[in-house]
Order: C-alpha cells, then sequence, then structure tokens
C-alpha cells in the first residue's frame, strides 16, 4: 500500500481526529458536529486521487491532499485551486485545503502555499510532517501513525513512543490496524532494520492480545503443572513431584502461549496487509513450530504480494512436532 494511501485510509477512518488537528485554531471547528467524508470524484472532467481526502463538517469543506514529493503533473498549486473551483461550484461552502507532504525533503517545492497567474491567486496550508511536534500526534489515537513522520532527534526513541501508545488503545482490532499504519509509514523515513526492532519486539510482543494468550497459555500450564505434579508425587514423593510438574507445566504453558501469540498476530497482519487467506496458508501457517512462526514474523514485513507468502512457506516447511 503506498504511503499516501495508509494517510487517506486513515483520515477517512479517524475524520474527526484530522479535522481537530487542522481545524484547532479556528472558530469553526468541528465540535459535536458530525464528520463527513466526501466522495472524491468531482464534476467536469473527474479528478479521482487516492490520495486526495474531503471531509465536511458543518458548512466547512476540509481538503486532504498526502504527498510524499512535490512533483506533479499538473503542478500542485494548480492542482489545488482546480479543486477548489470545484468544490466551490458544487457545494458553496468555505473550503481549507491542506498539502501534508510526508517524506523529508530539501525542495522549495515544499515551502510553496499558493497558486499565482497574472491577477489570480489561491492560498492553502502546507504541512510538512517532519518539522510538527509529536506530541499532539501521539496524544491522539487516530493521529497515532502519523507521528511516526513528525520531528525528533531521536528515531528509536519516537518508533518506542508510538509503539507504546498503540499498546494502550483498547480494542484489539485498532490497536492491529494503527501498528500496521505505523509500520508502514515508518517506512518512509527509516530503515526497515530498526522497524524491526522497535514494532516487532516492543509493540507486536507486548501488545495486549498476545499477553492475554500469554497469561491463558501459563494458566493453562498451572494446571497441567499441578495434575502432572500430583501423577508423579504418589510415585516418587508428593512434594518433589508437584515441583517438577509445576516447573515443567510453566515451560510448556509459556512456550504454547507465545506460539498462539506468534500465530494470532501475523494471521491478523496479513489478513490485513492482503485480504482474507486462502485456507491452505492458514493450514501451514497453523503448523509452523515457535522458532518458524518467529521467523515468518520478520520476512513478512518485507512481503509485497501473496506471493511472497508462499515462497516463503515453500521454502520453509512445518518443524512443529507439538
Amino acid at each position: 500500500m503506498p504511503f499516501d494511501n495508509v494517510c487517506k485510509t486513515l483520515a477517512e477512518t479517524y475524520p474527526s481526529n484530522f479535522a481537530r488537528w487542522l481545524l484547532g485554531d479556528r472558530g469553526d471547528c468541528p465540535g459535536s458536529d458530525p464528520i463527513q467524508v466526501l466522495k472524491t470524484e468531482l464534476s467536469l472532467e473527474p479528478i479521482r486521487a487516492d490520495a486526495v481526502t474531503f471531509l465536511q463538517s458543518g458548512d466547512r469543506i476540509l481538503h486532504l491532499e498526502f504527498q510524499t514529493t512535490p512533483e506533479s503533473n499538473p503542478p500542485l498549486p494548480f492542482r489545488i485551486l482546480d479543486y477548489w473551483v470545484r468544490l466551490h461550484r458544487q457545494y458553496r461552502c468555505p473550503i481549507t485545503q491542506v498539502i501534508l507532504f510526508l517524506k523529508p525533503i530539501d525542495s522549495e517545492a515544499t515551502q510553496i502555499d499558493r497558486f499565482e497567474a497574472e491577477n489570480t491567486q489561491h492560498r492553502y496550508k502546507v504541512v510538512r510532517l517532519w518539522e510538527q511536534d509529536p506530541t499532539p500526534l501521539l496524544a491522539d489515537p487516530g493521529l497515532l501513525p502519523l507521528a511516526v513522520l513528525a520531528r525528533t532527534d531521536s528515531p528509536e526513541k519516537l518508533l518506542t513512543q508510538v509503539a507504546e501508545q498503540v499498546q494502550q488503545v483498547g480494542q484489539i482490532d485498532q490497536q492491529n490496524n494503527l501498528l500496521a499504519y505505523a509500520q508502514l509509514l515508518a517506512g518512509v523515513k527509516f530503515e526497515k532494520e530498526l522497524i524491526r526492532q522497535i514494532f516487532r519486539r516492543s509493540a507486536m510482543r507486548e501488545s495486549v492480545i498476545y499477553q492475554e494468550i500469554f497469561q491463558e497459555g501459563k494458566e493453562k500450564g498451572r494446571q497441567e503443572g499441578r495434575q502432572e505434579g500430583r501423577q508423579e508425587g504418589r510415585q516418587e514423593g508428593r512434594q518433589e513431584g508437584r515441583q517438577e510438574g509445576r516447573q515443567e507445566g510453566r515451560q510448556e504453558g509459556r512456550q504454547e502461549g507465545r506460539q498462539e501469540g506468534e500465530r494470532f498476530l501475523i494471521l491478523r497482519w496479513l489478513t490485513h496487509r492482503f485480504g482474507a487467506l486462502a485456507e491452505q496458508f492458514q493450514t501451514q501457517i497453523q503448523t509452523l513450530s515457535l522458532p518458524q512462526l518467529e521467523e515468518l514474523g520478520e520476512a513478512l514485513l518485507d512481503f509485497e504480494t501473496i506471493a511472497d507468502l508462499q515462497d516463503w512457506l515453500q521454502s520453509n516447511p512445518s518443524e512443529d512436532r507439538s
């Protein structure tokens, strides 16, 4: 998924969050008014751009344009004017237009905030995300993935903050989606190895669902340990058997919890990235050992198509003997 499309998905999933962020300094910023996502196809020779989002709050339209680079044909300033004319013709209401540049780039084109030609001048707002304070983005769940693109002197610290904030999101589906978006957007600025290091080990393994599964595994291990301990205790001494059984049970439960956690997160990630998985892929993943699941978890960050998953599974037949 291209970076600007990730942002479009975020804006259309959390329209109120974007409106509060970008219209917060206006007297007519959205309060309790519902935010409506407008269609991106406009009348006349239709323009349809994946990275364009139109939000309507009350009597104002917020036009968002996400760009990784300022290069465009026609040029961005003219495109923004063209959108304004078409929006104004159709809706006849105030329009706030914002270009959000995602990728740090040393270009004067990212400084341009108006269209000028003879007697015509049209202004709009430009946000260079790499100059933005990450604090308000970190504080808002809907904007969290954008925080990876904000200003920082320590990439590792910023990515860790984002990973930790994602863990605080209550709903599991929302948490997993935000985690996926944050990792994808981090690719705009940071090396893949750093992204893996922070998100795979900090966020995915410490996520709420992983901890729930891990705790379930531990509890199961305790129960099995008690049962096994009682059986061994009758044969070799009750106290010694219980102790040994508990230890083995805890270890088995911990192993099982980690394995189930890895499987769950990998299947959720792949489903989000490529859609519903064929049953054969789900079956193969279910039979992978824990070391193989960990290897797949690292490898899938580089997968671009479902064929990459198929090749990986063919090269790594199941070793699970549990």
